[in-house]
């Protein structure tokens, strides 16, 4: 897939936006296995594969092999877990695909886990790095990379040649809660919705403020909708914020932003 000195034969494990989003631009250069937990999730991951796949110039729905038996993995040389934002889960998954498969890297693609933390649960600390993509993924050019000390030097160079083959740009980071991105903006998309609370604005107001007037491509709480709320929460207690009440309110009512068709703004 990317030639001699990268991946060739890559997997990802999970059916969301992020994995649909990695595995469309995987299949720009080869063939890619989505890994989904069950039948209706598999089902869904081919939709949303094929309409990503639409978007993305070069892209080929049919080479993004969707399957729910963890098996069929076996042969991957890196398999990147792209699941929900919750540490139990995301070791569970981890440990799972590490057993499966003994040769392959494995990759996280968490916003502000320690990968770490997520090696020493899963029990492949020496083979685990973190792969974090940005949402869309086919849009997006960064990839922050999270090397743990053990990494050994051929999976970093083939990494940083993963991420040319996808035409996306890799920083190498800390492995601190939320990495780069995530540590500095979250704290500025709570304070959004501070103001929010506190005066009463209307959301498309607050948003228009901030595109027009320090030339963003989305306003604070549009990109909140987007993240999705429940994971916008979880990245916010790993880094240490207090999350706003209002933020709290909507993820009881259900909604979690633009998967769910409310948030912030209605879709």
């Amino acid at each position: 897939m990317s030639g001699a000195d990268g991946y060739s034969r890559p997997a990802v494990a999970g059916s969301g936006q992020i994995a649909c989003g990695l595995a469309a631009v995987a299949s720009s250069v080869g063939e890619v296995r989505l890994l989904a937990r069950s039948d209706a999730s598999a089902w869904r991951a081919e939709e949303a594969a094929e309409r990503l796949c639409g978007k993305l110039e070069g892209a080929v729905a049919s080479r993004v092999k969707v399957t729910t038996q963890p098996d069929d993995l076996a042969g991957c040389d890196i398999i990147v877990e792209a699941i929900a934002e919750q540490v139990e889960a995301k070791a569970e998954v981890i440990q799972r695909l590490g057993a499966v498969n003994a040769d392959a890297d494995l990759a996280s693609t968490t916003s502000s886990l320690s990968i770490a933390e997520l090696g020493r649960r899963s029990g492949h600390a020496d083979r685990l790095f973190g792969l974090h993509v940005f949402n869309p993924v086919t849009k997006m050019e960064l990839i922050e990379l999270i090397f743990p000390s053990a990494a050994s030097a051929e999976t970093r160079s083939r990494t940083l040649a993963l991420c040319e083959t996808f035409e996306k740009t890799p920083v190498e980071v800390p492995d601190r809660p939320g990495f780069v991105v995530n540590r500095l903006l979250f704290p500025y998309l709570f304070n959004a919705v501070r103001l929010l609370e506190e005066t009463a604005m209307e959301p498309a107001d607050i948003d228009t403020c901030m595109r027009l007037g320090a030339g963003h491509p989305m306003g604070p709480l549009a990109l909140l909708d987007l993240v999705g709320l429940d994971v916008s929460r979880a990245i916010g207690q790993t880094i240490g914020e207090t999350v706003p009440p209002r933020l709290e309110q909507l993820i009881g009512e259900g909604a979690l932003g633009r998967k769910k068709g409310r948030g912030f703004h209605a879709y």
